[in-house]
């Protein structure tokens, strides 16, 4: 009989986020895996899970070279599906852990699309990163009829352009690197009064401040900028 394979959302970065489900999960199964850049630099999701991961649990290193225009790479999932897959016909559970929602640009889905069809398959989601960057700015998403557009940051400039000037709400993803393409598109859009930027979500060395005072040259991958239209405000 097959294990089971669950792919936990851990959260933003605070431990104390984790849903009770994601906790006991964790706590009940033999086997623990989760993604690491390449070359030996630590899990931020087995960081996150830390004090709830029990001594004794076998653990699977995912390591993903974060290499851009190359991730994800279909042969390290291969490669790691079919290493899972070993325990898992074993009988053995096992627990994939993945920063903030599974399903929200999570590299579980990766995993899920190779192994779900084979074996009893659960998603556990976790707190995402929408919902932390705007708690911890004091910025609601949308409200009343706005609808939220989630812009992942490495699209090309007009195309980043076009959906901003078309959304009365946005979040804008996986700043890094296009931290001065996204000031450049709000200013032109004179729209970049309204943004701010959010660095490490509920971490001890979180940021939080208006985009337009930012003066990096680059945000670290897990940043996020939030925009409404001044029309916005609520009543």
């Amino acid at each position: 009989m097959s294990g089971r394979l669950f792919g936990i959302g851990v959260g933003p970065g605070d431990p104390e986020l984790l849903t009770l489900k994601a906790v006991r999960l964790i706590a009940d199964s033999p086997v623990i895996a989760y993604p690491a850049p390449a070359g030996g630099a630590e899990s931020m999701a087995r960081q996150i899970a830390a004090p709830h991961i029990p001594s004794g649990k076998t653990e699977i290193v995912i390591e993903t070279p974060m290499i851009p225009g190359q991730f994800p790479a279909n042969d390290i999932y291969d490669r790691y599906a079919t290493e899972i897959a070993t325990h898992l016909n074993a009988g053995d559970d096992v627990a994939v852990l993945c920063e903030g929602d599974p399903f929200l640009f999570g590299s579980f889905m990766y995993l899920f699309g190779r192994l779900s069809a084979d074996h009893p398959t659960e998603v556990v989601p976790g707190v995402s990163s929408l919902g932390a960057c705007a708690a911890r700015a004091e910025v609601p998403l949308v409200s009343r009829n706005q609808v939220l557009t989630v812009i992942p940051a490495p699209i090309e400039e007009a195309e980043l352009e076009r959906r901003i000037a078309g959304s009365d709400a946005v979040a804008i993803m996986k700043v890094g690197r296009h931290l001065a393409k996204v000031q450049r598109v709000l200013e032109k859009l004179n729209r970049i009064d309204d943004a701010t930027y959010v660095e490490r979500a509920t971490l001890d060395n979180e940021v939080v401040m208006p985009l337009a005072e930012v003066t990096a040259e680059a945000a670290p991958y897990f940043s996020m900028i939030l925009l409404r239209t001044s029309e916005a405000s609520d009543a």
